[in-house]
């Protein structure tokens, strides 16, 4: 459980597992709900461990495992990997502001240059937000890889059409675009994510695409309400959780993957350049129970 050692998980501390009586079932139920996994699926885990444990007289040790093993399997929701098949593959990166959107595509970038060999290229496609190229070009910097952007208000369309025309120019493996901190209910905003979809299509159209939203995992259910709703407009193929080493408990990992059916591809663990890592569902709940 190391990648996850820094999840807060004192809401499973005060849990006495070898007494599963009515009293532990209730107490775990409101944990578990606590923890950001919602009503609904909390109340459904535990009653999924009440029936194991009355079926096997399951005590201590054996409970946790028993918890292990449902909420892993509530957390197959497809494949975690990036599919990065072609050159250039074309991953577009959303989210509202505030989530650390550029701070995640930076790590990202340098993950995929040092550990896969990837020629990176950034796309500053965020022209909405002051400031925001900027950022990006300094994550470029820190990560050691390209970067195509453009004045601010520039349209974002032109920037990605450039960044694609520059992929294929310098060999790049992988474009990784920065999108507008766009708020999930304004619709002009929205279309402009569609915008840039069109244009993948039309200069890409055989290129392996990737659509990840980036959520903060301290902001709970709020994180799966925009998840849900840019999953409507937005075609997610997956999800980057951020901030899990701060006062997140981490159960919206496991709403989030069972509600939505969206893998969550890479969690974020701090800030340094290797602190975004591929999600692990096994280490993950090992780290939470």
């Amino acid at each position: 459980m190391g990648l996850f050692s820094k999840i807060k998980k004192a809401w499973v501390d005060y849990i006495t597992w070898e007494m599963p009586d009515d009293d532990f079932f209730d107490a775990l139920e409101e944990s578990l709900i606590l923890a950001d996994m919602g009503m609904e699926l909390s109340v459904g885990a535990v009653e999924e461990l009440r029936l194991k444990v009355a079926n096997n007289q399951l005590r201590g040790e054996e409970i946790k495992e028993a918890l292990r093993d449902i909420l892993r399997k509530k957390l197959e929701a497809g494949n975690t990997a990036l599919d990065l098949s072609t050159r250039p593959s074309v991953v577009l990166v959303i989210g509202v502001n505030g989530v650390g959107k550029t701070t995640s595509i930076g790590k990202l970038a340098h993950r995929l240059k040092e550990q896969d060999g990837k020629k990176v290229l950034l796309c500053a496609a965020d022209t909405f937000r002051a400031a925001a190229a900027d950022q990006l070009e300094i994550w470029a910097d820190r990560a050691g890889v390209d970067i195509v952007r453009q004045h601010e208000g520039a349209d974002p369309g032109a920037v990605l059409f450039d960044a694609l025309q520059a992929a294929r120019a310098r060999g790049s493996d992988v474009v990784l675009c920065d999108t507008a901190g766009r708020l999930h209910n304004k619709q002009n905003l929205m279309n402009e994510l569609a915008k840039l979809r069109k244009i993948i299509d039309r200069e890409c159209p055989d290129a392996a695409k990737e659509t990840l939203l980036v959520l903060d995992a301290t902001t709970g259910q709020n994180g799966l309400i925009q998840a849900r709703q840019f999953k409507e407009t937005a075609g997610l193929t997956g999800i980057i959780l951020t901030k899990l080493d701060g006062t997140a408990k981490g159960g919206i990992v496991v709403a989030i993957a069972r509600e939505l059916s969206v893998p969550v591809k890479y969690v974020g663990l701090g800030e340094g350049l290797d602190d975004l890592q591929p999600f692990d569902a096994g280490e993950f709940v090992s780290a939470l129970i």
